[in-house]
């Protein structure tokens, strides 16, 4: 299940957009195609790191509970707020409005806003019912989205005209994977990946967490990047590379050249699949941010209420409500930039927070130790400051407002957790 969650979180829209983009400036199928496995090594380093602090502190929550174990409950607040408010219900407002726009696609006298509107509310309900529903909604959901991609994969080799691209290493490959469109595509091909870590925020309903997280993570992430490997592999194989360069909708240019004129509707259909399992994902994993929250902070206390199926209904309710408002105002796109920035900082911590914990706490009961440590979680924290320093000065006011929504989040812990302290003091004083 939790392997489940992990590959249907990751599996967007990221990898039918980006090639696109990349074969413009590396137009090589075997940097193409390494450009994206060192994006899987890269994800899968940072799966080795969160998969310590998860066997170490087995609470849902992912960053909320990691930074405020490894660094200070205000630093854990700070990832918790933006996980609660936006984090989420942006990646689903755009998720939903992709679903939309593809289901246009299938058939042109959809009207894409109210389907994905619709589409956000029946996930919620789903979810509402409890986690017994909810995880058979998730496993059946993402089985058929791996399906339709394994079929969509198999159609490409066997009936796509090959093309003349080459997946062997040539005399030009060290140039182009030296070059600076090679590490400008990593940050693209990073953030396709994002989602490798979705397990961590549902450890709490794990089996033997200690067990069953590292496993889940590493499972669903090399899942992952086998897929989206041979998704490249086969839209290049299909598709001549002039006719992707430049285009946004690959998949659906490789798909009307794989099958024909109704290419493109078979591709739209099976991105729509795909999205279901990715907005559950995401409505399931979110509000358990706000729901760990609710349970540390009196002032929350509401939305670590569960229904009587053991729903956090009020945190599920409260996503769902400000995904509706991101997807009536049109501002996720606007949001998604805005908060870029704060993710990666707090995942540059937690996997910073392992080393710092090596070293300040070498006693803690470790059930699981980080595969490669040293070398894994540097390569990750390498990777991800060069992320964070490309958004800084590709999009400086982005990157500067991210800086004060997690301001705005440390202001509000100050407040919230005054407050039980001023009633304890004002009740001693009466």
């Amino acid at each position: 299940m939790a392997t489940a969650i992990v590959v249907a979180d990751m599996v967007g829209v990221g990898v039918f957009t980006s090639l696109g983009f990349q074969v413009k400036d590396i137009p090589s199928g075997f940097s193409i195609l390494l450009l994206w496995t060192v994006g899987g090594i890269v994800a899968l380093c940072g799966v080795f790191s969160y998969s310590e602090l998860g066997a170490m502190f087995p609470r849902s929550s992912g960053e909320y509970n990691f930074l405020g174990r490894a660094y200070h409950p205000a630093f854990g607040f700070l990832a918790g707020w933006v996980s609660a408010t936006v984090g989420f219900a942006a990646p689903v407002a755009l998720a939903a409005m992709a679903f939309g726009q593809y289901a246009k696609s299938v058939i042109p006298t959809l009207p894409p806003i109210p389907l994905a509107i619709g589409v956000v509310w029946l996930v919620s309900i789903v979810q509402l019912t409890g986690a017994k529903h909810s995880s058979t909604f998730q496993l059946v959901s993402t089985i058929l989205k791996v399906i339709l991609i394994v079929a969509f994969l198999v159609a490409g080799f066997a009936i796509g005209v090959k093309q003349p691209v080459s997946f062997m290493p040539a005399s030009g490959d060290f140039g182009h994977i030296t070059s600076a469109p090679f590490a400008i595509g990593l940050v693209f091909v990073m953030y396709s990946f994002s989602g490798w870590n979705a397990a961590t925020y549902i450890i709490g309903e794990l089996h033997m967490p200690q067990q069953s997280l590292p496993r889940a993570m590493f499972a669903g992430t090399l899942i992952v990047m086998v897929l989206y490997v041979a998704l490249n592999a086969v839209f290049l194989y299909a598709t001549p590379m002039d006719k992707l360069a430049g285009q946004l909708e690959v998949a659906s240019v490789a798909g009307t050249a794989i099958f024909g004129d109704l290419g493109g509707r078979i591709v739209g259909a099976m991105i729509c699949i795909g999205l279901i399992s990715s907005i559950s994902a995401m409505m399931w994993i979110g509000p358990r941010v706000m729901m760990t929250m609710g349970e540390d902070i009196p002032a929350l206390g509401v939305f670590s209420r569960k229904s009587a199926s053991g729903a956090p209904a009020y945190a599920i309710l409260f996503q769902l409500a400000v995904a509706n408002v991101l997807l009536f105002t049109r501002s996720f796109e606007a949001v998604l930039d805005f908060i870029q920035f704060a993710l990666l900082f707090c995942s540059f911590f937690t996997v910073l927070g392992v080393i710092k914990l090596r070293f300040t706490d070498p006693a803690l009961p470790r059930p699981y130790r980080a595969w490669g440590y040293p070398v894994t979680p540097v390569v990750f924290l390498l990777v991800t400051a060069f992320m964070m320093y490309y958004l800084l000065t590709e999009r400086p006011v982005q990157s500067l407002s991210s800086m004060l929504i997690m301001l705005s989040g440390l202001l509000i812990y100050a407040i919230f957790r005054r407050r039980p302290e001023a009633a304890a003091t004002s009740h001693h004083r009466e």
